[in-house]
């Protein structure tokens, strides 16, 4: 049964110094963004990004980064077969953002057509969704110490 929250995993490496990030372009839209996905009976949140991480594109990893960013997204026609099991005035639910290092090479799901490594700013350009952009911002000031 389908959880009333959505994750958003933003999977990043460092380079020297120099954090780059990884998009996704979606496979129905052509919009960039990054993992995302519902939670699933009773997992947490993490628990759903890291099997949404792993069924999107093969990330395997421990080293996880909680966010604070929150968002919360309507309950769309996506959502809406999941609702009956909800709360009936749920109308909006939780996002809750994660950030997942990882260096090793992306095995897509047929969600994606595609994904690149990017610099902050190449990122912010390209992301459709403003939660993205976001969570993205807290991580890049966490990894790169500013503010």
């Amino acid at each position: 049964m389908r959880a009333p929250f959505q994750i958003l995993a933003i999977p990043y490496k460092i380079i020297g110094t120099k954090p780059l990030f990884c998009i996704f372009r979606r496979t129905d839209s052509g919009d960039w963004q990054f993992i995302a996905g519902g939670g699933e009976d009773s997992e947490t949140p993490l628990e759903a990004a890291t099997r949404e991480a792993f069924e999107e594109s093969g990330i395997e990893s421990a080293n996880w980064k909680e966010l604070k960013s929150l968002s919360y997204l309507p309950v769309t026609v996506i959502q809406e077969k999941h609702r009956r099991n909800w709360d009936m005035d749920t109308y909006v639910i939780p996002e809750y953002a994660f950030g997942v290092e990882y260096t090793g090479n992306m095995t897509l799901s047929a969600e994606h057509t595609e994904c690149i490594w990017v610099t902050y700013r190449e990122a912010v350009k390209k992301l459709k969704w403003d939660s993205n952009r976001t969570a993205l911002y807290e991580l890049n000031c966490i990894l790169t110490n500013t503010k």
